[in-house]
């Protein structure tokens, strides 16, 4: 059997792994697009095991617990949102996240308490474009300890910046404005990459909501290299949660 461990740097709770870092994980046993709905907070620091269960599925297990299920599917999104690196960077500026009202300060992907080149900082915010319908848009570096070995940014991580960003806009109201900040944990992510970024490459991450289904907030994700080129899709469900549940204190 094979196994991962997750290292506290890539939490998203205090006491779990980023969702969209273990997602990423599990997703590297999958060829091409796949989806990965977990099941249970993923411990840090813990041997877990990679199992597969058929052709194409994967589950990741912390002793007889599922962790987390992983399987190929195909992800065709029917709006595709851009914005140019200037946008992304004015878009930032207004995130609606502000530091002192953040639920998870440490979290590796949005986290406003992480270093630079630690944590990646996605702070995403709305776009002002009359055509941007609601989206979201932030400015991604990737660091240099991001990069896999063939010198690209790993695939983990192209999941992990796909994340965050469908996180903050699936709280927010286009019509109105409001953003609701409660809290909310991933539960599903499926992701298509077509090419990854190499390390201090200056890319975008937009985001849209796609709907509500009671306590489902879903939404989408596009990655942009630095030649404007689509990298990567994503499409995420959030699950709005206790805040209790969402430290994993019960």
């Amino acid at each position: 059997m094979q196994t991962m461990t997750i290292p506290r740097r890539f939490r998203g709770p205090p006491n779990s792994g980023n969702g969209g870092y273990v997602c990423g994980m599990l997703a590297r046993q999958i060829a091409g697009a796949a989806e990965v709905t977990l099941r249970a907070p993923p411990p840090l620091e813990t041997e877990l095991g990679l199992v597969e269960v058929g052709t194409g599925e994967w589950e990741l297990r912390h002793g007889t617990a599922t962790i987390a299920i992983g399987r190929a599917v195909t992800l065709d999104l029917s709006r595709l949102e851009r914005a140019t690196y200037a946008e992304a960077i004015e878009a930032t500026k207004r995130t609606p996240v502000k530091p002192h009202e953040h639920l998870l300060p440490m979290c590796f992907v949005c986290g406003p308490d992480r270093a630079p080149g630690d944590g990646l900082r996605l702070f995403a915010g709305p776009l002002l474009r009359q055509d941007a319908r609601g989206a979201f848009a932030v400015p991604w570096t990737p660091d240099a300890s991001l990069a896999a070995a063939d010198g690209l940014v790993a695939p983990e991580f192209v999941w992990s910046a796909l994340d965050c960003p469908t996180g903050y806009v699936s709280q927010y109201d286009p019509e109105t404005g409001n953003f609701s900040v409660v809290p909310i944990l991933l539960g599903r992510l499926s992701v298509r990459i077509e090419g990854r970024p190499r390390p201090g490459e200056r890319c975008v991450v937009t985001s849209w909501k796609t709907g509500i289904e009671g306590r489902r907030l879903i939404a989408e994700a596009a990655l942009f290299g630095e030649q404007e080129n689509l990298l990567a899709v994503g499409r995420a469900t959030w699950i709005t949660v206790d805040r209790q549940v969402q430290l994993g204190k019960t």
